[in-house]
Parts: structure tokens; C-alpha cells; sequence
């Protein structure tokens, strides 16, 4: 009994830090929309209603060159929170319902770091984790909004009333919508434009398909206008959560000690963007505002992804992240030798020094990996970006790409399929639907993805030097699928 009563309190040391002094009393807001992409006023879009993004960009920093790793809401998010890719965590797909997947116990995320170092932990609406005792969270502040998460402007409510709580420790607070995902059945966005607003707290703003500038990567037509038209409505929402943030961090004095990230999981909900790591699903906004950058409203060209987020949080916090305990693991099955402590590492970098560079070196390349969807939906799929040029490895491309279901009954696709159209966007549908083992683009050239290099005879030179690396980059983080080059 003696030795586990030690064994517990060194334990217990181990986690515990000191008090923070005053100047190191730093806070974050981490903001997650769910299937967000460029349809944001500072991003060009002539046709989006976003003056808190707009406002957030003008004080801030906006990256064009923002990349999720996996372009699933639930595997993307596991990405976010632990500064890992999921096939070394085990999070290849969605977390809720008949889908299972969820992170090792070894993995120690962003908030049992903070925890560690002080700080008070709050996450309102969208979870989508597991399991739940490796997403701790110190509070879960959801109750009374009426709509749920598609209520933005609520949840900032609750937020507001969490942070004036009498607690002298800094806070972290984890704010995920579910806007402008679709919800409510295929091809409805939570719009409900024939009844009472839902959302009381939430204006609703709707938007004309005949206004709606149909992007490169869609089909032209009025189906596709009607949805766009109904998404905008949604990502509005969304704004409109980001400037009551805005109010509160004024209205609490915190709007000079608080670091705002804005940003989505994967790209919108529609055919061609999220579930794949098309430009469309994975280059998505990123915005970052630093109560301490003295330059603002800057663009960045910097290449980034998920991974970095979670190392980028701690630098600004200044928390270094604790050594593993005795009989914990260093990396997935790694396992840690008895009393050896090994120094815990991130997949990430800190991109904390590049946002007040417009086009820092070495800061152009960045690696994707995807697995699943929902758990009918196997197609794993490994990318690598350098500089220009982008290479998908479709490693089970003997496999027709599965769609997500509500993708596939969306009015967007089944009306191009009841017509029997050949080609959607830069593609044609048998393209899109039996894809080649890998994929070359240009997409400084080409950043719709309509046409593959990789059976160009000039280009073989790059495609090898890219397989090269995309396979050295498996081997190094353990990802399981890098045994798919050896047979198969």
C-alpha cells in the first residue's frame, strides 16, 4: 500500500506545475467550424457576409496555404487536438455512432498539457472526440442553447458567462459549431426557411442562388446554386458566432491577453471537397490573431497543417509539455522502459514565427493522411506538397471512391447523376469515382486537380523524388500503410 501511495503522489508531481506567474497568463480560443472553406469576405468571396472573419483577419494574420491532414470531421479534430497524424493515434474516422474509431490512452492531447500547466479547460458544442477521458475537458458548457451548436452566438453566451467565473487561471476554450455542415437530412443546411428561427439569439441571413458564383470545382448548375445559396446562410451563422467572441473578449478585458484561431476541420460538404484531399477538402482558412503582433492584417504563404496547431498553442502559453510518466508510452506502440522518461513530441511545429512573414523559407512543404470517413468508407489516401507540386498516393485504388452518404444523396450529386452528366468540375465522374495509384499536380498551374502528371513522361523525375519522400514521411511517423509500397 506504501509503495503505491508513493507511486501516486510522484505521479501527481510529475503533472502538477507550479503557479503561473502574470506574465506568462496567456489565453486561447481555439474556434472549429465544421466544413467551412474560402467562403470569407478577407479571403476574396464577393458574396459572404463575414465581418467578425473579416475583422479577425484585419487584426490578425491570414494563411492561404492552411492544409487539414485528413478531411473527416471527427479524424480531423483528433489531429488538431494532439498535434499528431491519427495513424500513429488510431483516429481514422469518425468517433460517434456505429463508426467506433477513437485516440490510443497513450496519447496526451492539448488540454491534459494545459491542465498540467494550470490552465481551465471549456469546450461548447461540437465534440466529436474519444474517448472522452483522453479529451478531457475541465467543463462542458452546452446547456440552455437553444438550436445546440448551429447557435452560435448562444454558445458565445455560455463562453462568456464560463470566462467571468471568479478564477484567477488563464483558459483554453475549445468553440466548435456545427456550421455550416449539413444537418436535417440531405441537401439541408439547418436552414428551416419556412419556419419560426431555430436560432433565436442567431440572425438569419439568407442568401439568392441566382447571387451564388459557382466555383471551378462545381458543376454549373441550379442545384448546385440552390445549396451554395443555403451553405452561405450557415457559414454566416458561423461569423456571426465570431463576433459576439469578439464582444466578449472586449467586454471581459481580454481581448489583449487571448490568442484567437479560427479555422475548419475539412472543406465544405459537398462532392469533391471534404472527404477528399482535393485542394478543395484540405486547403482551407486559417486565421490567427496575436494579441502580441505588432504588424497586422498580414498574408501568409507559410505552409501549414493541423499538426501544428496543438505545438503552436503551447509556445504561445509557454508550456512545455511534461515528460511521460514511468510505464506510459513514447509513441504508439512504443512502449517506454521501466523509470526511463522520454521527452513527449509532436508531428507539428510551432507556426507562431511566421505570422509576421509573408513568404518565410522553408515553410512550403506539408503532408496529409487519410484513412476513413465513416467506417464504410476505406479509402486511404497519403499526400505530400512541395512547393508547386502535390502528390496523392490513392493507396487502395483498386477500390471505387466510396461517398459519404449525405454527400452522395445531396441535391448536387444525384441531380448530376439523374442526368447523366459525364464530367463534375475539372473532372469527369468515372475519374472522380476511379482514381489511378497516384496523382500529380501542379497546383500553382492547376489548383482544381484537372490534370494529372504523374503519367507525363517529364514529370517522372518528380514523381519519384515525391514517392520518395512521401514514403520516407511514413516511416518516420510509423504510419502502418507505409508497408503498401512493399507489396500490394
Amino acid at each position: 500500500m506504501k509503495n503505491k501511495v508513493t507511486l501516486l503522489l510522484c505521479l501527481f508531481a510529475m503533472w502538477t506545475a507550479p503557479p503561473l506567474t502574470e506574465a506568462a497568463r496567456k489565453n486561447v480560443v481555439l474556434f472549429i467550424a465544421d466544413d467551412h472553406g474560402f467562403q470569407i469576405g478577407a479571403y476574396g468571396d464577393e458574396v459572404a457576409k463575414s465581418p467578425g472573419l473579416d475583422r479577425l483577419a484585419a487584426e490578425g494574420t491570414k494563411f492561404t496555404n492552411a492544409y487539414c491532414t485528413t478531411a473527416s470531421c471527427s479524424a480531423s479534430r483528433s489531429v488538431i487536438m494532439t498535434g499528431l497524424y491519427n495513424h500513429a493515434t488510431g483516429h481514422y474516422g469518425h468517433a460517434h455512432g456505429y463508426n467506433h474509431f477513437g485516440t490510443y490512452q497513450s496519447v496526451v492531447p492539448l488540454t491534459k498539457h494545459l491542465d498540467a500547466a494550470g490552465y481551465r479547460t471549456c469546450s461548447i458544442g461540437k465534440y466529436h472526440l474519444a474517448p472522452s477521458d483522453v479529451y478531457y475537458f475541465e467543463s462542458y458548457e452546452n446547456k440552455g442553447i437553444k438550436g445546440g451548436s448551429r447557435n452560435p452566438v448562444a454558445m458565445a453566451n455560455n463562453a462568456g458567462e464560463w470566462i467571468k467565473k471568479e478564477d484567477d487561471r488563464p483558459f483554453f476554450l475549445y468553440f466548435c459549431t456545427s456550421d455550416p455542415h449539413r444537418g436535417g437530412g440531405p441537401g439541408n443546411f439547418a436552414n428551416f426557411n419556412n419556419r419560426d428561427n431555430p436560432y433565436p439569439e442567431t440572425e438569419r441571413n439568407q442568401f439568392k442562388a441566382d447571387d451564388m458564383i459557382v466555383p471551378p470545382w462545381l458543376p454549373e448548375t441550379q442545384e448546385v446554386k440552390e445549396e451554395l445559396a443555403e451553405y452561405y446562410q450557415a457559414c454566416n451563422r458561423v461569423d456571426q458566432g465570431v463576433q459576439k467572441l469578439f464582444e466578449i473578449l472586449e467586454e471581459t478585458g481580454h481581448l489583449d491577453d487571448t490568442l484567437f484561431i479560427f479555422t475548419s476541420d475539412n472543406g465544405p460538404p459537398f462532392p469533391g471537397a471534404k472527404t477528399n484531399l482535393y485542394q478543395p477538402g484540405a486547403n482551407l482558412p486559417f486565421i490567427v490573431r496575436d494579441p502580441d503582433q505588432k504588424t497586422k492584417g498580414l498574408t501568409t504563404d507559410a505552409v501549414i497543417n493541423w499538426t501544428d496547431i496543438t505545438p503552436s498553442i503551447l509556445e504561445y502559453c509557454d508550456v512545455t509539455p511534461k515528460k511521460y510518466p514511468p510505464l506510459r508510452t513514447t509513441e504508439v506502440g512504443a512502449p517506454t522502459p521501466k523509470g526511463k522518461e522520454v521527452p513527449y513530441k509532436f508531428h507539428g511545429r510551432s507556426f507562431l514565427p511566421v505570422l509576421t512573414q509573408e513568404h518565410p523559407e522553408n515553410w512550403d512543404n506539408t503532408f496529409m493522411s487519410h484513412t476513413f470517413h465513416e467506417i464504410t468508407m476505406y479509402y486511404p489516401m497519403r499526400v505530400v506538397i512541395e512547393g508547386d507540386y502535390k502528390l496523392i498516393f490513392n493507396i487502395a485504388h483498386q477500390l471505387p471512391y466510396p461517398n459519404a452518404s449525405d454527400l452522395f444523396a445531396s441535391p448536387t450529386w444525384q441531380s448530376a447523376l439523374k442526368r447523366d452528366e459525364k464530367t463534375f468540375g475539372q473532372k469527369t465522374i468515372y475519374d472522380y469515382e476511379n482514381r489511378p495509384r497516384f496523382e500529380l499536380y501542379n497546383i500553382a498551374e492547376d489548383p482544381y486537380e484537372g490534370k494529372n502528371l504523374s503519367f507525363d513522361p517529364e514529370h517522372q523525375e518528380k514523381l519519384k523524388h515525391l514517392q520518395e519522400k512521401l514514403q520516407a514521411f511514413q516511416k518516420q511517423t510509423k504510419d502502418p500503410w507505409e508497408l503498401k509500397w512493399r507489396y500490394e
